[in-house]
C-alpha cells in the first residue's frame, strides 16, 4: 500500500489502492515512463513503424497502406495538435514511398493519402479540442482543492493539548468535497470538535456542510456552554434546510483538564480508547439529527467523560463503518482500530484508511472521514504545548461560574441534575483513572 503523506497534520484526499510491490524508486522510474510514454507520440509512431514493416515484409502493397491513418488517430489521445500533424506527416510519407515501391496504381495511391490526410486533420481538430477541455478541467479542479481548504482546513499535526490527524474521502469521481464534514478549533472554551454527516450526496450536501461547518465555527468561539453551540447550528439549518434534510453529528469539547463534552445527534457513537481497549460512546438519551428538533421537540443531551493522558478518541461516519467488501460485510471498524492503534494518531488513521480501502476493493461508495483525537502523557507533550487557559477553564468548566442564564440551557437539557454531578463525576476522574469493563458503553458523567 502506498502510505498517505501527511505533513504538519494536512491531510490529502485517498489515493487509489495500491499494492506494494516495487520500491519507491522504481515506482518513480515508471510513472516517469508513463508520463513521457502518454505526452508524447511514441506509441503512434511505433504503430506507423509495425505497419512499414508489415508490408515491407508482406509485399502486399495496397491491403495495409490505410491501416497508417491510425498513427494520427492514435495521435490525438495523447499529443497536441503540431504532434499529431507530424505523425500524419510522417505517416503519409512512408504511404507515398511503399505505394510507389508496390507498385500501386496512381489514383488509388491519392485515395488512401487523401484519407489520411483528412483523418489527421480531423485528428488535429480532435486533439486541440480535448487540450482545451483539460484547460478548463484543470481550473475547475483547483476551485475544488480552493473549496476544499475552504469548508475542510488541514487540521495540524497539535491542537491544544491534543494530538490529532484527519482522513477524508470523497466518494464522487475525482471529487475532493463531498456531504461528510469535520472542524476543529481552539477557542476560549477549550479545544472544541465536529464531526457530520449531511443526508444526500452532491452539490446539495455540499452547501448545507458548508453551513454547518461556518455556523461551528462562529459558535464555537462565542458561546460558553456547548449545548449552546448546538442549538445555534440547530436554529440555523431549521431556516434553510428542506422538510426531509438533516445532518447527523457529534459535537464535542475539552473545557478543562480531564474533562470531555460530547452532544450526539442522531450520529454514530464515537469510540474512546482507554488502556488499549476500545468502547463506543453510546448516547445515554438518543437526540434527533440536526434540523430535526422541530419534529421531535427532543433537545440533545451533554455527556462528559473523563479523558486523561494517553486516552483517545475516533470520530467517523458511516461511510466508514457501512462499507461493505465483496461478501457484502460491513467493514469492522472498533477492531480495525484494535489492531492499528499506536501513540500516533496520523500512524493509525492511515493503517486504518489502507485497510479501509482494501476491504472494499480500492474504492469507497460513500463520502468517509475520520478524525482521531489523543490526550499525550506528560511524558510525550511537546514543549511549549497550549493547554485550556485558566480563564476558559474557569468559564467553560466550572458550572458555579457560568451565569444563570448559561447554565440554565444545560441544567434543562440533563433533567436538572446540578452543577454537583458534574463536579462529582470530574473528582472522581482526577482522583482515579477510570477503568471501562469491556464490551460496555461509556455513558457516564451524561449530566
Amino acid at each position: 500500500m502506498t502510505q498517505a503523506r501527511h505533513h504538519g497534520g494536512d491531510h490529502w484526499p485517498i489515493r487509489p489502492f495500491r499494492n506494494r510491490v516495487a520500491s519507491p524508486g522504481a515506482k518513480a522510474r515508471l510513472r516517469a515512463a508513463a508520463h513521457v510514454a502518454a505526452s508524447t507520440a511514441v506509441l503512434p509512431i511505433l504503430i506507423v513503424s509495425v505497419i512499414v514493416l508489415v508490408d515491407l515484409l508482406g509485399g502486399s502493397g495496397m491491403m495495409w497502406l490505410p491501416l497508417l491513418a491510425a498513427g494520427p488517430a492514435l495521435a490525438a489521445t495523447t499529443c497536441g495538435p503540431r504532434g499529431v500533424l507530424g505523425v500524419g506527416f510522417l505517416a503519409a510519407g512512408f504511404g507515398t514511398a511503399l505505394g510507389i515501391r508496390d507498385g500501386v496504381p496512381c489514383h488509388e495511391l491519392v485515395v488512401v493519402l487523401a484519407a489520411l490526410v483528412a483523418v489527421t486533420l480531423a485528428s488535429a481538430l480532435a486533439s486541440a479540442l480535448r487540450g482545451r477541455r483539460e484547460k478548463v478541467l484543470a481550473a475547475v479542479r483547483s476551485v475544488a482543492e480552493a473549496a476544499q481548504h475552504a469548508l475542510l482546513k488541514p487540521v495540524p499535526a497539535t491542537v491544544g493539548p491534543f494530538q490529532t490527524a484527519v482522513r477524508y474521502s470523497a466518494a464522487a469521481a475525482e471529487a475532493r468535497i463531498g456531504g461528510d464534514l469535520y472542524a476543529l478549533v481552539p477557542t476560549p472554551y477549550g479545544v472544541r470538535l465536529l464531526v457530520g454527516d449531511v443526508r444526500g450526496k452532491g452539490l446539495p450536501a455540499v452547501g448545507t456542510a458548508a453551513l454547518v461547518v461556518g455556523i461551528f465555527r462562529e459558535a464555537a468561539y462565542d458561546e460558553p456552554d456547548l449545548l449552546a453551540v448546538v442549538d445555534r447550528i440547530e436554529r440555523s439549518l431549521a431556516r434553510n434546510l428542506g422538510a426531509d434534510d438533516f445532518v447527523t453529528a457529534v459535537v464535542a469539547g475539552y473545557p478543562r483538564e480531564g474533562r470531555l463534552e460530547v452532544v450526539n445527534c442522531g450520529h454514530a457513537p464515537p469510540l474512546l480508547v482507554r488502556d488499549s481497549e476500545v468502547v463506543p460512546v453510546e448516547p445515554t438519551h438518543p437526540t434527533p439529527p440536526l434540523g430535526l428538533r422541530a419534529l421531535t421537540g427532543e433537545a440533545p443531551t451533554l455527556q462528559v467523560l473523563p479523558f486523561t493522558d494517553g486516552d483517545q478518541l475516533l470520530l467517523y461516519t458511516d461511510g466508514v463503518t457501512e462499507a461493505r467488501d465483496h461478501n457484502r460485510d460491513f467493514y469492522p471498524l472498533a477492531k480495525g482500530l484494535e489492531r492499528h492503534l499506536t501513540d500516533n494518531p496520523a500512524r493509525t488513521l492511515t493503517a486504518l484508511h489502507h485497510e479501509l480501502l482494501a476491504h472494499v476493493g480500492g474504492h469507497l461508495h460513500d463520502d468517509a472521514a475520520l478524525l482521531l483525537l489523543r490526550k499525550p502523557t506528560a511524558a510525550e507533550a511537546p514543549v511549549g504545548a497550549a493547554t485550556v487557559p485558566e480563564a476558559a477553564s474557569h468559564t467553560a468548566g466550572d458550572l458555579r461560574s457560568v451565569p444563570p442564564h448559561a447554565r440554565s440551557s444545560t441544567e434543562g437539557a440533563s433533567g436538572g441534575a446540578g452543577s454537583r454531578a458534574a463536579e462529582t463525576a470530574e473528582g472522581a476522574a482526577g482522583a482515579a483513572d477510570l477503568r471501562i469493563p469491556r464490551g460496555r458503553s461509556v455513558g457516564a458523567g451524561s449530566r
